[in-house]
């Protein structure tokens, strides 16, 4: 599968999670300890579900291609700017530029 697949899919896994939550669950009776821990699940699983896309070709783990190198450019944009929109645009980007330059 493409790159492009995994990232629909992973998109439509972690939106299915965090609205089956706040949907169907009454939080009303939820402690605010359970609200806060609730609030770490949609971080806990992306990462569990891209790593694996970026990190792993055919069943083999890839240190240098050049989904990793757009992966490291994002990394670095979200630690300094703190900004999912940018990050996402410059990862997307730059992984168009990586392969299509």
């Amino acid at each position: 599968m493409s790159i492009w697949t995994y990232t629909i899919i992973i998109g439509i896994l972690t939106f299915l999670s965090r609205y089956v939550v706040t949907a169907y669950a009454n939080t009303k009776t939820y402690s605010e300890t359970t609200k806060k821990v609730l609030s770490y699940v949609p971080s806990a699983v992306f990462p569990s579900l891209i790593f694996p896309a970026v990190f792993y070709e055919n069943n083999n783990l890839v240190l240098f291609s050049s989904e990793i190198q757009a992966f490291i450019l994002a990394f670095i944009v979200s630690v300094i700017f703190k900004n999912i929109f940018l990050t996402v645009s410059v990862g997307i980007l730059s992984y168009i530029l990586i392969i299509f330059g």
